[in-house]
């Protein structure tokens, strides 16, 4: 059974309520109100009943009047009715403690009327269940998207230090050590460690560790190629990139096991925040059943800053052209 709508505790924030809507957790949250005493009369203090200074004590002066003897009278009278209507009730509890009396079972445990809810679904079955758009990959960091090419597609997890957009579906036995490898990839991250603003200067130097993370050593020190042997820049050139200047560095990579590959770093102002600069690298293998080297010029002009309809991208004059 799923757990009913209400304000439960916040998971993710000890001392807080979060909405419940009965599938998944809402942002709306509240500050619990305060406990109340028992019998619900208001929040509870240290003690019962109202402070001492709201009543006389005993130190305070007794009111005098010119009726105060009559007055002393009527009240001992009182006294001595209430003493004798004491005694007489006591009187008859206690003959009705002499019967056997029938257990009394104490108050009943009930339920807690707040149970569990059940976790909310994890960012991939969100992903796979409402994807707004299939056919773009979004790095909301870095505030760009990316087309999804045929033959390409986003992926349900892959490790690795920067946010990978898309990658070929399938999988293959890496040529060099064990392990597995895609033909082509497609990542995003934030050029972190520098100052430099320079697009070309970014890219330039970008491409040498874009080119070791795809076919050189990878995080587990592993050589899925057997290294790089050799490398030819066959690219070097001005970009526009979702209406924004930028640059492009492209090598021809040949590797110790397999056919090599194609690897480009491309550098931009990010349209977020305060436009720092973003380096978007694709990789493509040169195998028979890697996807087509035109994809990678694709995808640099697909580039789009989050809610642009168009990427507006282009090539701009080439430095080094051929391939």
């Amino acid at each position: 059974m799923s757990t009913p709508p209400g304000w439960y505790p916040d998971p993710d924030a000890p001392g807080a309520e979060r909405w419940w809507d009965g599938t998944t957790w809402t942002e709306h949250r509240r500050t619990p109100a305060p406990e109340t005493a028992p019998g619900g009369f208001g929040p509870a203090q240290g003690g019962f009943g109202p402070a001492q200074g709201d009543y006389p004590t005993a130190a305070m002066a007794p009111r005098t009047d010119t009726n105060g003897s009559r007055s002393k009278v009527i009240a001992l009278t009182v006294a001595g009715v209430v003493l004798v209507a004491a005694i007489a009730a006591g009187a008859l509890l206690l003959g009705e403690d002499d019967e056997d009396p029938e257990p009394d079972p104490g108050p009943t445990a009930t339920a807690s009327a707040s149970p569990t809810p059940t976790p909310s679904p994890s960012p991939s079955e969100s992903q796979e269940s409402e994807d707004p758009d299939p056919s773009r990959a979004t790095d909301q960091l870095n505030g760009i998207s990316v087309p999804v090419l045929d033959g390409w597609e986003k992926p349900d997890d892959y490790a690795s230090d920067v946010s990978v957009l898309v990658t070929t579906p399938h999988t293959y036995d890496c040529p060099g050590d064990a392990g597995f490898c895609h033909h082509g990839t497609v990542s995003s991250r934030t050029a972190t460690g520098s100052s430099e603003t320079s697009a070309k200067a970014l890219a330039t130097k970008d491409i040498s560790d874009a080119a070791e993370k795809a076919y050189g050593t990878d995080a587990l020190d592993r050589e899925p190629f057997d290294g790089i042997t050799s490398h030819k820049q066959v690219k070097s050139e001005r970009v526009t990139v979702a209406g924004r200047e930028g640059y492009l560095v492209r090598w021809k990579v040949k590797t110790g096991a397999g056919p090599g590959g194609y690897v480009q770093s491309v550098a931009f102002p990010s349209s977020t925040g305060s436009q720092s600069m973003v380096l978007v690298r694709i990789v493509v293998d040169a195998g028979k059943d890697a996807p087509p080297v035109g994809d990678i010029d694709k995808f640099v002009e697909g580039i789009r800053g989050l809610g642009e309809e168009s990427g507006d991208g282009g090539v701009g004059s080439s430095v080094d052209p051929g391939e």
